[in-house]
Order: structure tokens, then sequence, then C-alpha cells
């Protein structure tokens, strides 16, 4: 495993030498370019404080060189992995796990399988943090174990549909619940839910551009305000259960559906409330201490997750028969008319705020991933790059917002959630394998914490059993669209990155760029 630091070692050179000169002399000269420009605007700013600073520094040639700071420490680690994860998921995906599985007992058992296997990646995943210490996540794995095509082909994927498909689905589900008690009684208008999604997403983009610690002090409140929120819908649970409520629970495992596509879906609907688990790994290089709170956050946010959803579970069948839970619509706000009466609008607002919580989580990351991608050389140049003051990934934050607002317009939140949980567990398959290939073939790479390597194979082993059941067992054209669409990467692939086809336009237009966002190339940060 050789190590790729660069944008140019991300591509291969297969071009003839004198192409190829030329080229790399191009490039060069865009890079000069844009190096004089980041110095040109910190000068203009007034920026020869944060010049000094741990995260703008000067080169030995005088250049300014810029990188995101390590703002996360622990409280923050656990907020972004527990506050993405807490999102619409619980509140609208128990209807739907019971709707495949058939029965309660065998959706609760769905619920702990999802959890013990987002606890296992996590666990896996935090070993490669510690070996491949660069923010992406499962591209920048992909890229060092297997090469630039199916790193890139992650990233086309990943940048295009993957992250703006989380956020869009998030946001509309926050849009539901938002603008639901001024239409009570009926349901809300597509296009004031769609309008709401959209402002959403602007207003979060607003914010991670501002700040990384603006970004992460919302995260935190909104955290604690979903925590607080499932904690009333378990002590509600505790009470009905004190009371005898227990219907739901007597021959629950009635009419439990056992074959392996409807199990497959129910999977992928329940770790939809999962996702979230792995986004630490996307902004490894703002982390404090990384090989110390990349672990210790995971263990304590997933498990911590996880019997939080099993509760709130066993609540909403202690509230609901089967049938109700499966004609509601909103579990959440049935349960909350059931239970709070008069005060179910509480339910709602703690809905939006959740959902907009793992919105904001899910973007912070899905940003990241773009940022990563650009600088590795797969994506435009423009897209690398930070405010010369602020230092976030404005260019790449404002991308994801944009392609999300476009998946709104058609957007379906059961269609999304299944294309989502197929796609990404296609390549948590292969990042898992990575980690495999290094502790079998590179086991003296140092590394401060190491999984059993039964956990791997686990999630290894689930994984294609979530690829692969589905599609046998209920094939969909969508998941055909899916592959289609995946390796339609390769048509950009060889001409944009093997053969570094850039047009000089694209060039002036990056400069361009530059000056209107005020933004330079950052560099690693993984000291």
């Amino acid at each position: 495993m050789e190590a790729l630091t660069g944008r140019e070692r991300a591509r291969a050179p297969a071009s003839p030498r004198s192409n190829r000169q030329a080229r790399e002399s191009a490039v060069a000269g865009h890079s000069a370019a844009a190096t004089s420009l980041a110095s040109s605007i910190m000068r203009q700013r007034g920026q020869g404080e944060a010049a000094a600073g741990s995260a703008t520094q000067p080169s030995e040639t005088g250049d300014v060189k810029l990188s995101l700071k390590r703002e996360i420490g622990l409280t923050s680690a656990v907020s972004l992995i527990a506050g993405t994860m807490i999102g619409s998921g619980i509140f609208m995906s128990p209807e739907w796990v019971l709707r495949n599985v058939g029965s309660p007992a065998g959706s609760l058992i769905i619920w702990a399988a999802c959890g013990l296997l987002a606890t296992f990646g996590a666990l896996s995943y935090a070993e490669l943090g510690t070996i491949i210490k660069e923010s992406g996540g499962e591209y920048i794995y992909i890229l060092r174990n297997f090469g630039s095509l199916p790193a890139f082909l992650f990233a086309y994927t990943s940048v295009i549909v993957v992250r703006p498909a989380g956020v869009a689905a998030i946001a509309l589900s926050f849009a539901e619940y938002a603008v639901a008690p001024f239409y009570p009684g009926c349901s809300s208008p597509q296009l004031v839910v769609k309008c709401t999604a959209a402002a959403c997403i602007i207003l979060l983009t607003l914010i991670n551009c501002l700040s990384v610690r603006l970004a992460t002090c919302v995260m935190n409140v909104f955290t604690g305000a979903k925590l607080l929120a499932l904690l009333v819908i378990v002590v509600g649970g505790v009470v009905f259960l004190v009371n005898g409520q227990a219907q739901s629970f007597q021959n629950a495992f009635q009419n439990t559906r056992y074959g392996a596509g409807a199990i497959g879906i129910a999977f992928y609907q329940g770790l939809w409330s999962f996702d979230g688990w792995n986004n630490l790994n996307y902004v490894t290089e703002e982390i404090k201490r990384p090989e110390v709170y990349l672990p210790r956050a995971m263990m304590i946010a997933i498990p911590l997750v996880t019997c939080l959803y099993l509760l709130v579970n066993v609540s909403y069948f202690a509230a609901m028969t089967p049938s109700e839970l499966l004609s509601s619509g909103a579990v959440a706000i049935t349960w909350g008319n059931k239970v709070l009466g008069n005060s179910a609008w509480l339910i709602s607002l703690s809905v939006a705020l959740s959902t907009f919580g793992s919105a904001h989580g899910t973007f912070f990351s899905g940003g990241r991933m773009c940022y990563i991608a650009a600088r590795e050389g797969h994506m435009p140049d423009i897209l690398s790059m930070a405010h010369v003051r602020r230092l976030t990934p404005s260019p790449a934050l404002i991308f994801t917002s944009a392609v999300s607002l476009i998946m709104i317009i058609p957007g379906s939140f059961s269609h999304i959630v299944n294309l989502f949980s197929f796609t990404a567990w296609l390549f948590y398959g292969i990042t898992i394998a990575g980690l495999l290939y290094l502790k079998i073939k590179k086991p003296e790479l140092p590394r401060s914490y190491r999984v059993p390597i039964a956990i791997p194979i686990i999630v290894l082993v689930t994984s294609v059993y979530l690829v692969l059941a589905p599609i046998i067992d209920q094939p969909q054209a969508e998941f055909l669209y899916v592959i289609l669409f995946i390796f339609s990467g390769v048509i950009f692939y060889f001409p944009l990155v093997y053969y570094q086809y850039h047009p000089a336009f694209l060039r002036r237009f990056t400069l361009h760029l530059q000056l209107l966002l005020e933004v330079a190339p950052a560099e690693k940060n993984v000291n």
C-alpha cells in the first residue's frame, strides 16, 4: 500500500511524454497562479494574524499555505456521530421495518442487529482511521488500498448521488414535520414542503461556510435537543408498560417474514436510522488527537444511540398496535397524539429539530467528501479550496448544497432511502475489504487501535448480503440504474483523470471563481 499524496499521484500517467510534460507545465502554471492569488487575497484582506496561526502558515518561499483547523474535540466528535445518526430515521423508519419484517419481535431484532452492525463497522473504521490519518472516509481508504479508478467511482457516485441524496431525504423529513402543525387534519402541500426543505439546505450551507466552530456548536446544541426528545418518548413508553399496556408483545413473533429480500429491505430502512456511524472518518484531519478521540467517540456514541432506538421502538409498540403503527404515516406524531394529547405539537417540534441536526451532520461530512476528492485530483480544482479567512471548504459545501437542492425536486423519501442504502453498503464492503487486506498483508503498519479480525469479516459478509439479497429476492429496476450510474463514471475517469485533459477555459474559470469566493488551495493536516 503506497501512500499517494497529491493530485498527480492520484492519476496514472499514460500519455506520450511530450503531451504529459505540456500538461504538467500547464498544471504547474495554474498552481503558481493560484498560490499567488491566495497570497494576494490574504494581503488585501489584512490577514497577517491568520497567517501566523496554526491553519495558515507561510511556506519557505513566502507563499501562504492553508489547511483546515483541528476544531473537533471529544464532545463534538460524539455529537457529530450521534447527531447525524439521530435524525428522521427513528421517527419514520419503524413503520417500514415493521412492514417488511411483519412482527414486533422481528422488528426489534432488526433494530438490534442494525445497531450491532453499525458498531462493528465503526470499530473497523476506527482502525482504518488510525492507519490512514487523512479525511475522506471510504474515499481515501479505497484510494490508498485499491487505487485511483475505484476511488474515483466512489467519489463520482458519492458526490453526485449518495451524499446529496442523504441531505435531500433528511431535509424533506424536516420539512414534513416542520410544516405539519400548520396543516392540521390534512396533508401538507408538496410545494410548501419542498420550499421548506430547500430553505433548510440553504441555511445549513450558510452555517457551514461561515465557521467550523459555529457548525460544531450548532451540532452540539441540536444533539442535546434530540436526545431529550427521545428520552421523552422512552419515558412515555415506560409509563405505558407499567400500566400494563403490552398487547403488542403478546405473540410478538406472529406474522414474521423470513424471506432474504424482505429482511434485506428491512435492514435498509433500519440502517438508514444508523447512517452517520462513519461520519467522523470524513473529518479525521479536523479532529484533535484522532488516534485517541476517533475510536473513543465511536464507542460512546453508537451504543448510546442503539439503546435509545430499541427503547423508543418498545415505546412505540407499547402505545400502538402493529396495525396502528403501519397506518400511522408519521409514527412519532401518532405516538404523541395518543400519549401527550394536546401537547403532541412538542413531538413535531422535536422531530423537526432532530432532522435539522441530522441534516447538518450529513451536510458537514458530505462537503468534506467533495473537498477531499477534489484535493486528490478526482473533482474540479475549485472544490479542493478553502476560504482564506474562515478556513472552511466553502466551494465543496456550495456544490453539495446545489446538488441536494436539485434532488429535492423529484424526491421520494422511501426510494431515496433504498437507493442510498444499496449504494452505501456496496462501498462499505469494499472499504472493509481494504482493512482486511491491511491486516493480512501489512500488519507492520503503525496503528494505535486494532480490531479483532472477526469483526470486519462479519461486516464484509453482511454488506455482501445487503447488496445481493434484495437484487436476487426482490429485483427492482432502480438497483440496475444505480449500478449503471456507478460504472458510467469510467467515461469521465479516463479523459479527465487518467489522461488529465483540462481545457484552458476551465483553468481561467477556476481563477475567476477563486476571486469571487476568496478561496485558495489547502494543504493536508495529518500531523
